[in-house]
């Protein structure tokens, strides 16, 4: 039997952030990624949402045994979702969506961690080359959420240092977005 897979579209197409088999690069179509507002958390966090124009980059991995319990764990505030056919795997492939009851509704007040972006955009620079990273953004929508600047202090628990070039590329990223950007306090 093959084991089932996950395809990852955020922190989980850096491949430091895991360990799962068989990362592989792909794209998905119907979806789009979105920044939401989390109600449990004082942050914003990546999800998907079903988009029919739309096509994302990830990655799809396997998971062992089909032991997702390691995985549902970090992704404890999504919802795993069948996508097997819109990949046109023949092996059981999920996609994680945060759960409609964690988002927070109205504006865009809580911060995305700028250490978690970091992680993803270096991810996607990995996979997609610099492409891909422009990919990532042109396909990611709510980039009107503010930036918490917190990479002195990160306090995404996945940090990876990025080399300075990597960090010069998301500023540029969200400069030519004109993101706000915000210090900590």
């Amino acid at each position: 039997m093959t084991d089932p897979q996950f395809f990852g579209y955020g922190s989980l197409v850096n491949l430091q952030t895991h360990n799962y088999a068989n990362p592989r690069p792909a794209t998905l179509k119907g979806w789009k990624r979105v920044w939401q507002q989390s109600k449990d958390r004082d942050l914003a966090f990546l999800s998907v949402l079903p988009s029919a124009e739309t096509e994302i980059d990830g990655i799809i991995a396997s998971v062992p045994n089909g032991d997702w319990a390691a995985l549902d764990q970090r992704e404890h505030a999504y919802d795993r979702k069948d996508v097997t056919e819109a990949l046109g795997q023949t092996a059981p492939t999920a996609i994680y969506q945060g759960q409609p009851a964690k988002i927070a509704e109205g504006a865009a007040t809580r911060p995305i961690l700028l250490s978690y972006l970091d992680v993803v955009v270096q991810g996607f620079l990995d996979q997609f080359g610099h492409d891909g990273v422009d990919r990532f953004f042109a396909t990611t929508d709510r980039w009107e959420t503010p930036i918490l600047n917190d990479r002195s202090n990160p306090i995404y628990p996945r940090y990876i240092t990025l080399h300075r070039d990597e960090m010069a590329l998301v500023d540029s990223q969200l400069k030519r977005l004109s993101a706000v950007v915000k210090q900590p306090m």
